[in-house]
């Protein structure tokens, strides 16, 4: 008798529990647009977005070590803006623009920008280009910063942008 409450008891536990399914996490809401470098860089203190002080060659996270980066560098630097959702058949075009605070003068510390960028068909990424102009040497004599803030501020087709990734900051020397 003990022996038939053990095996109905076994057996009632065996149709009463399962196994709890793992799904995979799918990000299905509204298609976003963000920076990527803003994901290899922390905040700036008292801000909600990082400023860069060094360029990071492409694809290459942020080192501080790295003797190729510097401050004064000048030229074209891009910047990668990701598409974060499904990919489109057509392409995306994604706007931004100089934020509040820019302190960097256009066409003095950097060429005027085109303010949009397109991602390619079936693409999940685009690129920002940023041309640092070489102000020369400052009146003083010691090294001066200019920071240039740029933000998304979305795109056609419903592309909206990142609430966390959407600005960064570039700090160019002076």
């Amino acid at each position: 008798m003990k022996k038939l409450q053990i095996v109905i008891g076994l057996i009632a536990l065996l149709f009463t529990s399962s196994c709890i399914k793992n799904e995979l996490p799918v990000f299905d809401s509204q298609t976003v647009v963000e920076f990527d470098a803003a994901s290899w860089n922390a905040n700036a203190a008292g801000l909600l977005y990082p400023v860069l002080t060094r360029v990071p060659g492409y694809g290459r996270a942020v080192l501080s070590s790295d003797p190729a980066l510097t401050r004064t560098s000048t030229g074209i630097k891009k910047f990668r803006v990701n598409l974060v959702g499904q990919q489109n058949p057509n392409p995306v075009k994604v706007f931004y623009t100089v934020f509040a605070g820019t302190t960097a003068v256009e066409n003095e510390h950097y060429k005027t920008l085109k303010g949009e960028l397109t991602i390619p068909a079936n693409s999940s990424y685009g690129e920002v280009e940023v041309e640092i102009l070489n102000p020369g040497p400052p009146a003083s004599g010691t090294p001066s910063f200019r920071d240039l803030n740029l933000i998304l501020t979305g795109g056609d087709n419903g592309v909206t942008s990142s609430v966390n990734y959407r600005v960064i900051s570039l700090r160019i020397a002076q």
